[in-house]
Parts: C-alpha cells; structure tokens; sequence
C-alpha cells in the first residue's frame, strides 16, 4: 500500500500564480513522497492522449458537468454529455498548452486519496475551505463556460489507481521516477516506532 502513486499537474494557473511552493508543501506535509519531476510545456496532442486515455472521459466530464449545472438550479449549456465533454476538452487543450505545467509522481499510502483530499473538487467554487481549490481560486463552471475557456483549478490529480498508472506511463519513463528512502518514512509506516528511545 505504502507504494501507491499519483500523477499531479500543476496547471499554468498555478505556476503564474506563484503557488508552485504552496501546492508541493501541501502533499509534502501529509507524508507522502515526491519521486518524479519535470517541467514542461505540453503539446495538444499530449493534452488529448491524457484526457482520452479513459474511452469513457468524454461522456463522463460531460455528464459531470451538466449536473453540476443542474444542482446549482441553472441550466448547462447542452444535455449531451459528449458535446459538453467535447468543449471541455477544446479548452483544457487551450489551457494546458499556454504555458509552463509542472508534473509530479507522488509515491505513499493511499496517495491518490489523499491528493484528491488535498486538492479538493474539480470545480473551486464548491471545493472545502481548507483544501488547495477552495483556499487558492474562485473559479466555476459557470464563469469558465461563460469565458468559454476550461475551469481553472491549478491542478489535475488522477483519480484512480488505474488512471495513475496510465497517465504515469504517459508523461514519464520508467527511469524518471526515483526510489529512494526518507528518514520520515520509518515514523510514518514503522509500527513499533523501534528505535526512538536510546
């Protein structure tokens, strides 16, 4: 369990917003390790491969977004959930590609909870007080589909294990990711915290 990973992105909201620091402390603190890090600008092309390595993403951010609409009392802006998946996609290609987007692996126990903990929902607006989304941004859906531009949230993280593994694959090799031990590790995951006392 102590070898679950995730893959996170901090989007380029995040980077000109100087949280780059912030957003790392925030999944440092909880335990969990950094093992992969690299900066770059992505092509749509990678956008897209990301977004579609799950056949069904299209129909589900669509299907996501129109009851998120709906549960506000407002009306979304089509009832197909492939046409609006079809527009998120269009402006998470816009976005992602604007400027720099800095990829991790996070590597401990139950990681991919606990970063989705972390993070908060997709949408800021009605992410928890506490959480990176509901303390650093004020975005929604109404506001990004009225700007007609994607929500900006500062982070992707994967949601389940099978997503991580496949977007891991995509945005780093194997020999990118480094195992290393933490001194920290052995209070985290030590039962008998053996050896404290002299």
């Amino acid at each position: 369990m102590k070898n679950e990973k995730s893959l996170v992105l901090i989007k380029p909201d995040g980077i000109q917003r100087s949280l780059i620091g912030e957003i790392i402390k925030r999944y440092e603190r909880s335990g969990l390790k950094l093992v992969g890090l690299k900066i770059i600008i992505p092509t749509e092309d990678l956008i897209e491969k990301h977004y579609l390595l799950n056949p069904s993403w299209k129909g589900s951010v669509g299907e996501k977004a129109i009851n998120a609409y709906k549960k506000q009392g407002k009306n979304p802006p089509s009832l197909d959930p492939i046409e609006v998946g079809n527009t998120v996609l269009r402006g998470l290609k816009k976005y992602l590609t604007a400027g720099p987007v800095i990829i991790m692996v996070w590597k401990g126990a139950h990681a991919i909870g606990i970063i989705r903990k972390i993070t908060g929902g997709t949408e800021p607006l009605t992410s928890d007080v506490g959480t990176i989304r509901g303390d650093y941004t004020i975005d929604s859906y109404e506001l990004s589909d009225t700007g007609g531009r994607a929500i900006r949230n500062l982070i992707h993280a994967s949601g389940t294990k099978e997503e991580a593994e496949n977007e891991i694959n995509l945005w780093f090799k194997k020999e990118e990711l480094i195992n290393y031990r933490l001194i920290n590790e052995e209070i985290i995951y030590d039962v008998n915290l053996d050896g404290i006392l002299e």
